[in-house]
């Protein structure tokens, strides 16, 4: 029941962290990882157990963990711009920023070990990515000032996934666990900027749904998954450890469903992980996960954007993202009896393909090489502060523009979508 009443507690803090709106486009719209001590590694983690955070990583992991609490926050500045160049309306060509630099990102988990064998927690944690705010511009599209879309005013959008995730985690042996995370999702989005796909006059028309393609404030939906995990312990030295979630099943977008596939319907992916970590000695741990996320099986985000259809149709145009593999690589070193301190290089796949650029200026989740470090410091016998960083260099795509199909041949040129990224944080946790 405690952990159930913890659970009730968590959600001011799921509602607090969609205020701050997550912007976590790293491995795609998914952060490199959960957990400070996870992200200081670059977000390994699927075998080990480090925090109470497993809701979001491996729930195995919650038994091995002990009984803990950790509260934690980032602060996640990417830096988005995109340009055009190149074409035949020379009044199309331009760069904007988006405005939105900086964003506050908490952190929650907890967990209470029931017996030595079994574990009752909750992990609270979020996804983003799909967050743009590009300024109107010196845009022309032929009928007076516009955006770099051809629309109106402030363009882009802002997609926010919290989930709250109830874990329960038992131990098969001593050596080896298995363990449930019920995931309790709730996503909203608003889009802004894009009358010139909501049948605008001089446009084609695009959606089957006028009038709800952009500018209708936030929406919300709810949906609820699992996340199944394995974790185990071969020897002192080696653990071992996968994880699995599916494609969980989110209610309409209502307000956007002349927008997103089917009638604003957009789901959060299936996804992946197996990892390995190893000590060669008592001092040191190094840890591999190799992840997949399958972002293809949701239509909205994996759809091609030349799909011959209307916008919001069952086939309609998407933002043509791939499935990717994630790599991560962490080592940690125990310094000290108090002092340990971690590093790591994560490498993911882009999502974003280049003939699908013109959508994924509002989406422009193109990151590859992330790399971190951070520290734990023992605070006393029971409590602990833990820091991490991550840098990810610049990246970009570029690829011929929408609008040569839209108003002529050349008539767009090529679009460009770039990114680079920062994030540094903290946490505190406690053991009971």
């Amino acid at each position: 029941m405690r952990s159930v009443r913890t659970a009730i507690r968590a959600l001011p803090l799921a509602g607090a962290c969609l205020a701050f709106g997550p912007a976590l486009a790293t491995n795609g719209y998914f952060p490199h990882g959960y957990g400070m001590k996870a992200k200081g590694m670059a977000g390994v983690s699927t075998a080990l157990a480090q925090d109470s955070l497993g809701g979001a990583t491996n729930p195995a992991g919650m038994v091995f963990a002990g009984s803990r609490l950790d509260v934690g926050a980032d602060l996640f500045m990417p830096r988005r711009d995109a340009e055009r160049s190149g074409a035949g309306l020379p009044t199309l060509n331009g760069k904007v920023e988006s405005d939105k630099t900086s964003f506050f990102v908490p952190e929650f988990g907890y967990n209470h070990m029931l017996r030595s064998d079994l574990s009752l927690g909750v992990t609270v944690y979020g996804n983003g990515g799909m967050n743009t705010t590009y300024p109107q511009g010196n845009f022309n599209c032929g009928a007076g000032a516009a955006n770099m879309l051809c629309g109106s005013g402030t363009l882009g959008v802002d997609l926010a996934q919290l989930i709250v995730a109830p874990t329960v985690a038992y131990k098969l042996t001593e050596q080896h666990a298995v363990g449930l995370a019920l995931l309790l999702g709730y996503q909203r989005f608003k889009a802004e900027g894009l009358q010139a796909f909501d049948n605008a006059p001089g446009f084609p028309p695009f959606t089957g749904s006028p009038g709800s393609v952009t500018n209708n404030g936030y929406d919300s939906s709810t949906g609820i998954g699992v996340r199944l995990g394995y974790q185990g312990r071969l020897s002192e030295r080696f653990s071992i450890g996968a994880t699995y979630a599916p494609k969980m099943n989110m209610g309409r977008f209502d307000k956007y469903k002349g927008l997103f596939v089917d009638s604003g319907d957009f789901d959060i992916p299936e996804h992946y992980s197996v990892g390995v970590a190893f000590m060669p000695t008592p001092a040191w741990t190094i840890a591999i996960d190799y992840g997949r996320i399958n972002y293809s099986g949701v239509h909205s985000v994996g759809n091609p954007s030349s799909n011959q259809a209307p916008l919001g149709a069952a086939n309609g145009p998407g933002f043509g993202w791939k499935d990717i593999d994630v790599l991560k690589i962490g080592v940690a070193w125990r310094v000290s009896e108090a002092w340990t301190v971690r590093a790591g290089y994560n490498r993911g796949d882009n999502p974003v393909r280049s003939a699908d650029i013109t959508f994924n200026i509002l989406a422009p989740g193109v990151m590859k090489d992330h790399y971190t470090a951070g520290f734990t410091v023992a605070l006393d016998k029971t409590s602990e502060l833990t820091g991490a960083l991550m840098l990810a260099r610049r990246q970009s795509v570029t690829g011929a523009s929408m609008f040569n199909a839209i108003m002529g041949p050349g008539a767009g040129g090529n679009e460009t979508v770039s990114m680079r990224q920062s994030q540094i944080g903290l946490a505190w946790g406690r053991r009971f």
